[in-house]
């Protein structure tokens, strides 16, 4: 792709832009410009509703601009009260910052590590005093900050709102001025964060940075946005096999929104594959999507396994696990291995007929195995386990 062609897919797919005369004139200037974007370091774990801003922004590297990724380790220690109806609980520095190591070493998946910056807003944050917290305050009014969603919505349902979170988003838009942003991106949720720190920058005499919203992707339920808590996501630093199985199960009416969010693949090209057959449009994308975060080797291994999986068989390779004893109950092995948290989890799990052995069904709750030969425990469509006992 040419400049032309990069900037045009930076914009595409945005939900606002603020503004986009602005942002084209900035990037058309031949100016390296600072692209700056915020990550909660409460959740370090990151999945691909997190890849649909990371990818605009190896968009910009390839531009040549600075990117710099902002943890937000002090502001963490206030809590995000974004989208929250209580208090968030806070963070301790160490927390933050073991999260801040993890987000690099998962974000360089999609971003050029050489090109990446990582930095902590408590290196400006913390040294402000009192005096200059004042200040900042000064720049914004109650009236604007409750203007936002979850404080308003808070205030309706006669939920308490702590002072410190009435600062949050001027701390958070003060990153943009410690670091001069040109632009800012990230999720519609964080809109009104963003474009305090737009106004901020004015406030404090520098140039507003542009602004660009990225829609939130639906996770697999088809309901809530990606979210690691609700367990609808697919985490770009899972195994392969693991990243094409939810693939999978994108639901049918958001697939569209996968291909165009998540890869390169053009609005109208998508539209065709899945026109074409829906069903082999969720390979070509669960292919696409392995392969990115992985390899194409490891792609086709984890496509061959979803198909004997699929198709009844279980995977030629597969985890191991070992017994020491001679025979062991059922339920425990399922504790054991992970398939099931309790005696009563495994219980319930095998009395829905979701447990075999060997490919048969396991219907005896009280079940004593004997381990003395290997034989293949599986829970569900998709989870096996080759169990040995150790002195084999």
């Amino acid at each position: 792709m040419n400049n032309a062609e990069k900037i045009e897919l930076i914009k595409n797919g945005a939900v606002q832009i603020y503004s986009e005369q602005g942002l084209t004139d900035r990037l058309s200037s031949g100016k390296r410009l600072t692209i700056k974007l915020g990550a909660d370091p409460s959740r370090p774990d990151l999945h691909l509703g997190h890849s649909v801003v990371l990818r605009k922004l190896r968009l910009f590297q390839e531009l040549g601009h600075r990117i710099v990724f902002v943890i937000g380790d002090f502001t963490g220690m206030i809590g995000d009260p974004t989208g929250k109806s209580k208090t968030r609980p806070t963070l301790t520095l160490e927390e933050t910052r073991a999260s801040g190591e993890s987000y690099f070493k998962q974000v360089t998946k999609i971003l050029d590590p050489e090109k990446t910056e990582i930095t902590y807003n408590s290196e400006w944050l913390s040294k402000m005093n009192f005096a200059d917290v004042i200040n900042l305050c000064s720049k914004y009014t109650v009236a604007r900050i409750l203007e936002r969603d979850d404080f308003s919505n808070r205030l309706a349902q006669n939920q308490p709102i702590s002072m410190h979170e009435l600062l949050y988003p001027l701390v958070q838009g003060y990153d943009s001025v410690a670091l001069i942003a040109d632009v800012e991106v990230g999720g519609t949720d964080q809109t009104f964060n963003l474009l305090v720190g737009r106004s901020l920058q004015s406030d404090y005499g520098q140039i507003p940075q542009e602004v660009i919203t990225f829609p939130l992707l639906v996770g697999l339920d088809g309901k809530e946005k990606m979210s690691k808590s609700l367990d609808n996501y697919i985490g770009i630093d899972e195994p392969a096999a693991v990243i094409f199985e939810k693939a999978m199960k994108v639901p049918d009416n958001l697939l569209l929104d996968y291909f165009v969010l998540t890869t390169d693949t053009l609005r109208t090209e998508a539209e065709t594959i899945i026109n074409r057959d829906i069903r082999e449009a969720h390979f070509i994308y669960a292919f696409m999507i392995t392969e990115m975060y992985h390899d194409k080797p490891s792609a086709e291994r984890a496509k061959q396994r979803y198909l004997q999986v699929a198709g009844g068989a279980a995977p030629i390779q597969m985890a191991e696990f070992t017994i020491s004893q001679p025979e062991i109950m059922l339920c425990e092995l399922l504790k054991q291995v992970g398939f099931a948290a309790s005696n009563s989890e495994a219980r319930r799990n095998i009395a829905g007929r979701g447990v075999k052995i060997d490919g048969a069904t396991i219907e005896d709750p009280m079940l004593k195995i004997s381990v003395k030969e290997p034989f293949v425990l599986q829970f569900g469509k998709n989870k096996f386990i080759k169990i040995r006992s150790d002195d084999r």
